[in-house]
């Protein structure tokens, strides 16, 4: 479960995390009135959660509460990468003097946690791994001894930090990684992480992300699920009926049978958009191993709502069920969906039964349905499809 940033912040108050304080509001009016409460400068902030708020104009600096009733009237409704804003945070401003990142994560490759750090935060992490990785401390964490002071001093002393601002540092990095054990996080991430101009060090914009499978020893993490708007509508339909479905920014929707099978479509369809206009994924979407007509209905059902989504990708190796199963399962699906299935499909079928499967789906005939041999051609395809 992702969190917002607003829920982030308070779950870092509550572990003691340095924070400002932070007011949530609907309206233009209730925006102005907790800018009034605040006082001095404030910062309106667009609640919804994916990357690149600033630049989409989700996150204004307002002098008065006019200026941040102003601020609210063009955040609210804004769509953010598909994402439209219903909710905004009004933050007390602080004078910024150095930002940086920090982050602890899970590493399932090495089966332990990964903490990150920079002296260059506000920018995309992503975009500072790929340009500058020498900026980028990578320490790996014991997850039975964690982040204590030593950890913490190593980590920020990787991190290029001299001995003034890892003295300052270590205690928060000490608590944030309090929040990510005590909490089941599988992220926390704090970007930036700034120092003020008074010396002191507060955590000004956080993610968070918690392990639904740890929901059974924090009660308290259902009234954060509950929250109005917490989940994104179509990741809200993906839960209903059982779908592990995560919403992305891209054109090009994907279904395939097995997490580790879908991560690779995404990272082949992500490589052939380069070709394309630049189109990417629009989502990770496993429907796992039983790919019944029901089961491939919902999970097209949940993709071809997704406005953003130009042609869809299925992309399914027949193991334990076979591939004229699945292909009778995407035939059931279209049948079922009728005309909402408006959106070219691009179809991929290996393994158990293949040859069965894709007669199955060349005598549908489906003007919609593309049937293509082998993933590459097929990724390919389906950017071409989404471009065009």
């Amino acid at each position: 479960m992702d969190l917002f940033e607003y829920q982030a912040r308070d779950l870092f108050e509550a572990h003691g995390v340095p924070v400002l304080a932070g007011i949530v509001a609907d309206t233009p009016e209730d925006v102005k009135a907790a800018a009034e409460k605040l006082g001095g400068v404030t910062v309106v902030k667009a609640q919804v959660k994916t990357g690149g708020r600033g630049k989409a104009g989700g996150v204004k600096v307002a002098k008065n509460p006019d200026e941040a009733f102003e601020a609210a009237k063009a955040i609210l409704g804004l769509d953010i990468k598909g994402h439209v804003v219903e909710r905004v945070m009004v933050a007390a401003g602080a004078n910024i003097e150095e930002e940086y990142y920090f982050s602890v994560l899970l590493d399932r490759a090495n089966r332990n946690y990964l903490a990150m750090c920079s002296k260059e935060g506000g920018m995309e992490i992503e975009q500072l791994a790929e340009e500058r990785p020498e900026a980028l401390a990578r320490i790996a964490v014991d997850p039975i001894v964690g982040i204590d002071e030593a950890k913490a001093e190593e980590i920020a002393r990787a991190a290029g930090f001299d001995d003034e601002k890892i003295a300052k540092l270590v205690p928060v990095f000490v608590k944030l990684f309090e929040v990510y054990r005590d909490e089941d996080a599988t992220l926390v991430e704090v970007n930036p992480l700034v120092q003020t101009a008074e010396g002191d060090i507060i955590a000004l914009d956080g993610k968070v992300t918690l392990d639904d499978n740890a929901e059974f020893r924090h009660e308290h993490h259902a009234a954060l699920q509950a929250a109005a708007g917490n989940l994104d509508p179509l990741e809200e339909k993906a839960k209903e009926n059982d779908l592990n479905y995560v919403k992305l920014d891209g054109q090009v929707g994907i279904i395939g049978n097995g997490a580790g099978l879908v991560m690779s479509t995404l990272d082949v369809v992500a490589g052939a958009g380069e070709k394309h206009g630049g189109v990417k994924p629009a989502n990770f979407l496993d429907i796992g191993g039983g790919a019944s007509a029901e089961v491939m209905a919902a999970g097209l059902d949940v993709i071809l709502g997704d406005s953003q989504v130009k042609s869809v990708f299925v992309n399914v190796f027949g193991g334990i069920t076979a591939c004229d199963a699945v292909a009778n399962g995407i035939v059931g699906a279209l049948k079922t969906l009728g005309d909402a299935a408006s959106k070219p499909l691009v179809v991929r079928l290996d393994g158990n039964n293949v040859e069965e499967g894709r007669q199955i789906l060349a005598d549908f005939n489906h003007p919609l349905v593309t049937v293509v041999p082998t993933m590459d051609e097929a990724a390919d395809k389906a950017a071409e499809l989404a471009n065009a």
